[in-house]
């Protein structure tokens, strides 16, 4: 089968950064389904991840969205079959799924509805699962119940990314809470707005004087999912009294977390891979997750955030999505469809 990975970090624009190569198709352990895989999308994951490749003789294959159906499982499966649309994130420990088949553990997999296309269902799952699980599990936000103490405001620093569009969507299930994106651009400024943001402010200008003509009180709640060492100090001021801070994204040097403590302010992080890669008893949970959320999407009440398709799922695209991300300009995700 095709399968396009890496052998050593490259810049994005090196046409060695990413190559394809024939690999054999995966047979499937006893808890596996394989995959025929129809789309993908890319995560600052997978950049991070290519830059940090060492020259080891290696090649590793990235991707961690997918969407495809279903071609053989493992020998303990019983709730898959062939044929059956899925999607899912993966597991950072095993081989990513930039390949024309991909073996991934059927605790994780959720259901794709047959209306929700592959090409659409892909931008979901990494980014879906990380704010799921930063809002809901991390911070203690409910969906469907109103906050306690009423009224809370959360603040999403990178509100026009991947992670932040859904943030500011599965935020919207709080009723009562108000939400507040960050963005430094008229378009993604907009697009937060679109997603149904209460708020919009600059996130290169002050945070604190923002927030104060706004008219609206420190935010309880953060969701740090851009530039941590930039913005952690700002965040230490602005933030109330005992709020919290998820953060999803890695310092670049160790943080001063002392300025969290006169606000008995806590900092929590977010990993979606935590639960695959350590096993944990409860990593259902998150097919669990993906499936409700595709069901959302495709009955309209969730917006995928893929704004850009390119075609076909080859070196040269994948190249062209790192580049793109690399930039730091894109809004939403960027999926690739077909082999």
């Amino acid at each position: 089968m095709k399968a396009i990975g890496i052998w050593k970090a490259l810049p994005a624009d090196d046409p060695e950064a990413l190559v394809e190569r024939e690999i054999p198709v995966p047979e499937p352990g006893p808890d596996d389904l394989l995959v025929r895989v129809a789309a993908i999308s890319v995560n600052p994951a997978d950049i991070r991840t290519r830059l940090r490749k060492t020259d080891d003789g290696h090649f590793a294959v990235l991707g961690w969205d997918v969407a495809g159906a279903v071609v053989a499982t493992g020998a303990s499966v019983r709730d898959f079959a062939p044929g059956d649309p899925v999607l899912y994130a993966g597991d950072l420990s095993r081989p990513g799924a930039n390949s024309e088949y991909h073996l991934v553990e059927r605790a994780i997999v959720g259901r794709r509805p047959a209306a929700l296309a592959p090409a659409t269902a892909a931008a979901l799952p990494l980014t879906a699962l990380t704010a799921w699980e930063a809002l809901f599990d991390r911070l203690g936000l409910t969906p469907g119940a109103v906050p306690a103490p009423a009224p809370r405001s959360l603040l999403i620093v990178g509100g026009a990314g991947g992670v932040g569009s859904m943030a500011i969507q599965l935020a919207r299930l709080v009723p009562g809470l108000t939400v507040i994106a960050t963005a430094s651009r008229p378009q993604s400024r907009a697009w937060c707005l679109s997603l149904g943001a209460d708020a919009v402010i600059d996130h290169f200008a002050d945070l604190e004087a923002q927030i104060a003509d706004l008219g609206l009180a420190p935010p309880d709640l953060v969701l740090l999912a851009n530039d941590p060492d930039r913005h952690l100090p700002a965040l230490a001021r602005l933030i109330a009294p005992g709020g919290r801070i998820c953060c999803i994204v890695p310092f670049a040097s160790p943080p001063d977390i002392g300025a969290l403590m006169r606000k008995s302010a806590g900092l929590v992080w977010e990993f979606m891979f935590t639960r695959p890669m350590f096993a944990t008893p409860d990593r259902a949970r998150q097919g669990e997750i993906l499936t409700r959320v595709a069901q959302m999407a495709a009955e309209g009440r969730l917006r995928p955030t893929g704004t850009e398709t390119l075609s076909p799922i080859s070196a040269d695209t994948l190249r062209e999505a790192h580049r793109r991300i690399e930039s730091g300009r894109t809004i939403g995700k960027i999926v690739l469809s077909g082999f």
